[in-house]
């Protein structure tokens, strides 16, 4: 068993991580609260936070024709002519991350700078990181390699008064 990312029709991630679970397959997709603005209130709405992505936990042998066969998926996402897999710790960072972060965003990434680090303190202790960016002490930044992702948090400063 391990985990895999598809590749899933325009805005069906939250379907096709249902259809998934329906059909017996451990499926997650990450949604992230955002704060919509209508004209006549606010909401706050969960959106998925990898634009056409769900990850699946599968033996890939057994269990990839059920996953290819589902209604909204396209295929999986492949790293060097092989479905690629996403380490269990990255998909336990993401889910601590939105966990303890409101309205994170997903921002794709090729360029690699600064250096990797381990983290020695909080509830990232023992994760691996690359540190790509501080912005005036209230954005947090965690960057998942074998995605090439970044997740960024927004933090808000308790003095400020909110």
């Amino acid at each position: 068993m391990a985990w895999f990312a598809v590749y899933t029709k325009s805005r069906m991630e939250k379907k096709v991580a249902l259809r998934l679970q329906e059909a017996g397959i451990e499926a997650y997709c990450p949604v992230s609260k955002k704060r919509k603005q209508w004209s006549d209130r606010k909401k706050w709405v969960e959106e998925p936070l990898f634009r056409s992505y769900v990850f699946v936990n599968i033996d890939l042998a057994k269990q990839s024709p059920i996953v290819r066969r589902t209604l909204g998926v396209v295929n999986f996402l492949y790293w060097l002519g092989k479905p690629a897999v996403i380490q269990d710790a990255e998909i336990l960072a993401i889910q601590q991350f939105l966990s303890e972060h409101l309205e994170v965003e997903a921002i794709g990434n090729s360029v690699q700078v600064g250096d990797f680090i381990t983290i020695d303190t909080g509830a990232l202790k023992g994760q691996t990181a690359k540190v790509v960016g501080i912005k005036n002490k209230h954005e947090v930044r965690l960057k998942i390699e074998s995605l090439g992702f970044e997740l960024v948090a927004k933090i808000e400063n308790k003095s400020e008064g909110n």
